[in-house]
């Protein structure tokens, strides 16, 4: 057996390989065979580390040193500085924003130490190419000891009495689902996982998909044995080339070792998986669409009941759970029920994986136990708010989930409590947002994609959310007017109330959301004509504050319009009638000498702008 004295954990997940992965890897085994290192230290490519922003990544084991931002042109410094000088390369290393000062270990990093490792138990630790690997870390040892010692009744109650709850977005109990299907009679069952994340903003199930696909694969052999199923298919839309290779090669792997088919492990239980495609359409993320679309149909939802446990996929009873609920079978049946338990809270168990994106620091995957304040979150494991601006708001739950304030900040996750604010844990992106958003605009933006992927079946969600985001529309390009706000919300409801599928059902949430805490944006949308956030183009103007602008010229370099004139040193002044409003100057100035005001401003600028900065203290 080959032994090294360092192993180079290189992400290679669909983020890094765009960074730049492939090109650091060859850099990487050339140098090492220069320095004639190619026998002590080995190149493994893995699966997506998580810390997605600063890639491509790479962690040094036994050493625990954490790389990031890597370039082909900076390995042989690495490879000299840390390989045959014993020091390792701090200019690479993960450097705290106030302090600058390097921490080497991964583990001290505040993006991964604050983290609780489930789900994402084997990310960065395991080629995903080999079953080896996978075996090595415990992988289908559950998947034996359920298929060779348990009854598919005591597999169903350890998963009831784990409280795992579908990570899919409606938080239903695995265990219970399970138990449905297992009851009903019929000569044909499948079990089925759901890889078709369409949310703008996630990326939670792919990275699971890329970085670890058997234990997707072993979470369905369990839960197959559990329902008496003999088919199971992997639905993954065709924009993740990456995880439909990955997972392939894994199917391929587990036929090959006798993990797949025929008589699994000698215990009479068959099982066959294959994988689907799905075309990218959000709505066949709904349980009764997806199954449509494998069967060759368009993607459209049916009522329910009869429920998929009963009549599903090709009217046989059918289970539908997602990526990352399947990702925590295998250690539950490891481990047992009380230790999954061991996290969480009552009724919100275990841990959760979260795509954190948006005016955050530390964009990319996390675990956190359930349960934990979202301040923590955004703030310990996301390190605040980019640029030092402030905070403003997280959308929860994807395009039909809602936008958080800072007031509630503190709220615990869980789906209890997250629905009381009226967002929801949905599959788990998080969008976090800082004091330049417009939340008209937010809304409007959510609106657009969820009318967008209606599937247009029922009248409510084809029609309502296309009055929706036409009103949303006029209010963001100046033609709100009074009375709009409540027929917003009184459409919103019945939309709600009415709607056929999940996607009908939550679509207006980022509406609701929006004015029950920003309602005095939508105010001073309509009355003022005014978007603060500068972010609504109708409703905009900038306005250079002479007193503060030092003339520094970097808002006239940033002007693609040629919009801004001045001498050096000297205040510089927006011609109006060239501004085409892109915010450019904005965003460049370091010296919050661009101000905004409302569109064709003829008042007091210094009076406006003034109130505006007051308001804005008061609020902070």
């Amino acid at each position: 057996m080959e032994k090294f004295r360092a192993n180079l954990m290189l992400c290679a997940g669909t983020g890094c390989v765009a960074s730049g992965t492939m090109k650091v890897k060859a850099a990487l085994v050339e140098e090492l065979r220069k320095r004639g290192l190619e026998s002590e230290i080995k190149v493994v490519l893995t699966g997506c580390n998580g810390y997605c922003a600063e890639g491509p990544v790479m962690a040094v084991y036994p050493d625990e040193v954490f790389y990031q931002k890597l370039t082909a042109d900076e390995i042989p410094k690495l490879v000299e500085e840390h390989f045959l000088k014993g020091r390792p390369y701090e200019k690479l290393m993960f450097k705290e924003p106030e302090k600058k000062a390097a921490i080497p270990a991964m583990k001290e990093i505040p993006f991964f130490k604050h983290q609780v490792l489930r789900v994402l138990r084997n990310k960065g630790l395991i080629d995903p190419e080999k079953i080896e690997e996978y075996i090595a870390r415990d992988g289908y040892q559950p998947a034996a000891r359920a298929l060779t010692q348990m009854t598919a009744e005591e597999i169903i109650q350890v998963v009831k009495d784990s409280g795992l709850r579908g990570r899919g977005g409606a938080g239903f109990p695995t265990g219970v689902k399970w138990d449905f299907a297992s009851k009903v009679q019929s000569d044909i069952k499948f079990m089925l996982c759901n890889g078709d994340e369409g949310d703008p903003g996630a990326f939670m199930d792919r990275s699971v998909m890329e970085a670890d696909p058997h234990s997707v694969i072993e979470g369905m052999i369990i839960g197959a044995k559990a329902i008496g199923s003999n088919k199971g298919y992997i639905y993954v839309r065709a924009e993740y080339p990456l995880a439909v290779k990955r997972l392939q090669l894994a199917i391929d792997q587990c036929y090959e070792a006798g993990l797949l088919g025929k008589n699994i492990l000698d215990s009479s239980f068959n099982f066959d998986v294959e994988i689907y495609q799905g075309a990218g359409a959000f709505v066949c993320g709904e349980e009764t669409a997806l199954m449509r679309s494998i069967e060759g149909k368009r993607g459209m939802p049916r009522p329910r009941p009869p429920f998929p446990a009963q009549k599903g996929l090709w009217d046989k009873p059918s289970v539908l759970n997602n990526v990352e609920t399947l990702a925590q079978i295998a250690p539950i049946i490891l481990n047992g029920a009380e230790w999954y338990r061991s996290l969480g809270t009552e009724k919100s168990t275990g841990t959760k994986v979260f795509a954190l994106t948006g005016a955050v620091n530390n964009v990319g995957l996390v675990e956190v136990p359930m349960g934990i304040p979202l301040r923590t979150i955004i703030y310990d494991i996301g390190g605040g708010i980019r640029k030092g601006r402030k905070f403003k708001a997280v959308q929860l739950g994807g395009p039909s989930g809602g936008c958080i304030p800072e007031s509630l900040l503190y709220t615990p996750v869980t789906y209890e409590d997250i629905i009381a604010t009226g967002a929801i844990v949905g599959s788990g992106g998080m969008v976090v947002m800082d004091d330049n958003t417009c939340m008209v605009g937010t809304a409007k933006f959510f609106l657009e994609f969820t009318a967008d992927e209606s599937c247009g079946k029922c009248p409510p969600c084809r029609v309502g959310t296309k009055i929706l985001l036409d009103m949303l529309t006029d209010i963001a390009e100046g033609r709100g007017k009074e009375g709009d706000i409540e027929t917003l919300e009184d459409l919103a409801r019945d939309i709600i109330a009415t709607s056929l599928c999940g996607l009908g059902q939550t679509a207006p949430n980022p509406i609701l959301t929006t004015i029950r805490y920003f309602k005095d944006e939508y105010e001073s949308h309509i009355k003022d004509r005014w978007c603060k956030a500068g972010v609504c183009r109708d409703l905009t103007m900038f306005w250079i504050d002479e007193k503060l602008c030092k003339g520094c010229g970097a808002c006239l370099r940033a002007c693609p319009s040629k919009a801004i004139m001045g001498e050096k040193k000297k205040p510089h002044k927006i011609i109006q009638e060239l501004c085409v409003h892109c915010r450019s100057c904005y965003e460049t100035c370091k010296f919050k000498s661009i101000k905004i005001l409302p569109a064709g401003y003829e008042g007091d600028p210094y009076e406006l702008a003034g109130a505006a900065e007051e308001a804005k203290k008061g609020e902070a």
